[in-house]
């Protein structure tokens, strides 16, 4: 069974790869959606100078990636079957990880991370493929990261979304709002409108009528940008934040209380031709709750 139109969740055998299938099978039973759980199998190229090597080290790679696969679906099982009945599909996919993955992503409806996994070097907040595939998708890459509750993702909390008034936000916040609704969860819509710091001698001060006046138009950015989805999503209840300071440190502050962070790809910012802004790419190393990664053509 292919990915099209699934979530898709991507598992090494990890225990981060574990906490993705949970999120990920939440995910599936609330927006009524099949879950498709893959797996990677690569042969490095050294092993195919002995064929009879090859062929043994291949059939122990596939026995160890149908376990895995299997394991996977019975967690996943056990997540939804108290939420909502969900469709369940697993695929061994030949290839390196990341390649492989970002493939994959241009069907999915949404791809799931662990923040790394196997074979990452001890100590390392985002692994590669994680990275790779959260920069190259060409759909939402949800990484889960963070705080858990019995080891578990959390389930509580608001649905926090960075708006900065960019075209690029705007698939972002149209993902926040359906999020929220489907958890019945709060949404808290922030704008932060200044990453820099200017020394008070330059009349950077909070009573300084230039800011005055920056304050008051991002505030009238925040509005426009949410105002046709409220009208959509009347049951959810958005609150708004408007704040001088950098975004990274803001966002990360509501992390922690936070059940989902979703950002895009990159903001007002960001160099042109860029595939993951500073924002994006920094909250996915300093956010402690999952974070939700909508690229500008979703």
């Amino acid at each position: 069974m292919s990915a099209k139109d699934a979530i898709v969740v991507a598992v090494d055998g990890s225990e981060a790869a574990s906490n993705a299938v949970v999120w990920a099978a939440r995910a599936a039973a609330v927006h009524q959606r099949r879950l498709h759980i893959v797996t990677a199998v690569h042969i490095p190229a050294f092993y195919y100078s002995e064929p009879y090597l090859a062929r043994s080290f291949q059939d122990e790679l596939r026995d160890t990636a149908r376990s895995r696969l299997d394991s996977a679906q019975v967690l996943a099982r056990q997540t939804a079957e108290d939420i909502a009945p969900v469709e369940i599909s697993t695929e061994q996919i030949d290839g390196r990880p990341a390649p492989t993955l970002i493939d994959v992503s241009k069907d999915a409806w949404m791809v799931v991370l662990g923040s790394h996994g196997h074979g990452e070097i001890t100590g390392l907040v985002v692994g590669s493929v994680t990275a790779a595939v959260a920069a190259h998708s060409e759909c939402p890459v949800a990484v889960v990261r963070g705080r858990t509750l019995d080891g578990l993702p959390p389930t509580e909390g608001p649905i926090v979304v960075g708006v900065d008034g960019s075209e690029s936000c705007k698939p972002a916040v149209a993902a926040a709002f359906a999020e929220a609704a489907v958890r019945g969860a709060n949404l808290i819509a922030v704008n932060v409108w200044s990453d820099v710091s200017v020394q008070p001698s330059l009349g950077a001060t909070p009573d300084d009528p230039h800011w005055s006046r920056i304050q008051t138009g991002e505030e009238v950015v925040l509005a426009e940008r949410i105002a046709g989805w409220r009208e959509q999503y009347p049951d959810v209840a958005v609150e708004r934040v408007v704040a001088r300071d950098r975004p990274v440190r803001v966002l990360s502050e509501y992390a922690e209380q936070a059940q989902l962070i979703v950002v895009g790809t990159r903001g007002r910012g960001g160099f042109k031709g860029m595939l993951l802004g500073s924002t994006s790419r920094a909250m996915l190393h300093t956010a402690d709750c999952p974070v939700l990664i909508v690229p500008s053509g979703s």
